[in-house]
């Protein structure tokens, strides 16, 4: 046991004291040494419980799709977990936002992996909406490249940590079309969450089955999805044999996850707070059922 200086201090003195000091001495030294070496342990047991445990924080990851450069984010889960759950972000069609990044975070905080996809690569982000929805319809069109595009997004996350064979995809407005898009390219993830995502497809498309478990959440007065394209949807996913739900939320409009869309939801896109808490609950259910934690 080491001793501190004024333990020293009394010992030297012990040979020039009458026998009751020293006992007093003695049992201070022993008191003493006591307080020091709790300190110590609580001291040893904190460093321990900080050393089990990462702060959490965004990386910037380059990735090529060919020669077209692709930026997108990685991080570790706060906690490790030996099944490492990894959730797949596919966002907006204005590229990665701040709604994606912090949820990220957030994710990172409950334990996963996540990864923060780049859709559209170096010298083709949106400057406004009008060139986001040419850019966004580009990929809904042509479905097999979006569905590369997540696939490469996928390798990522994977490189990151995560295990390949237990990811869920998600994804925001048009990032949610694309995890619909994971689902039906039948990419190796074992469910896909689509927030307010677009629903339809191309009738001509075959019909075939889905795996991956499937949960929309969606706004209950989108007035960008249509009564006959959710039907076609819910159709499909009959026909496909596919574990899919639907959930609607009262008063929620397109966007209705993201701060940054305002509280208007006259122009068909707003921010719904009650809607967004309950979606995220609703999507931390469907990880705990459908992942390994």
């Amino acid at each position: 046991m080491l001793l501190c200086k004024k333990c020293i201090f009394y010992l030297k003195h012990l040979k020039n004291s009458c026998l009751t000091k020293n006992i007093s001495y003695l049992f201070q030294i022993f008191v003493i040494n006591s307080i020091v070496m709790k300190k110590c342990f609580f001291i040893f047991l904190a460093f321990l419980l900080i050393s089990n445990v990462s702060f959490a924080q965004l990386n910037p990851v380059k990735y090529n799709d060919g020669n077209l450069v692709l930026n997108g984010f990685s991080i570790q889960p706060s906690k490790k977990n030996k099944q490492k759950p990894g959730i797949l972000i596919l966002p907006a069609w204005m590229g990665i936002d701040k709604l994606s990044k912090d949820t990220a975070e957030n994710l990172a905080k409950l334990g996963y992996y996540a990864f923060v996809s780049d859709i559209y690569g170096e010298g083709n982000y949106p400057k406004d909406y009008s060139q986001a929805g040419k850019n966004a319809g580009f990929y809904k069109t042509n479905f097999v490249e979006y569905q590369k595009r997540i696939s490469l997004a996928l390798e990522q996350l994977i490189l990151s940590g995560a295990n390949p064979d237990n990811i869920v995809v998600i994804g925001y407005c048009f990032g949610g079309t694309g995890a619909i898009e994971a689902a039906r390219g039948h990419l190796n993830v074992k469910g896909i969450v689509s927030f307010h995502g677009g629903l339809g497809k191309d009738a001509k498309r075959p019909v075939e089955p889905i795996t991956a478990k499937v949960l929309v959440c969606h706004g209950a007065d989108d007035p960008y999805e249509s009564k006959e394209e959710i039907a076609a949807f819910q159709q499909e996913m009959r026909d496909t044999k596919a574990d899919w739900q639907m959930i609607y939320y009262a008063n929620a409009v397109h966007s209705f996850t993201n701060p940054e869309s305002g509280n208007d939801n006259s122009k068909g896109a707003a921010y719904n707070e009650k809607a967004a808490k309950r979606s995220w609950e609703h999507l931390k259910l469907f990880l705990n059922e459908v992942l390994k934690n």
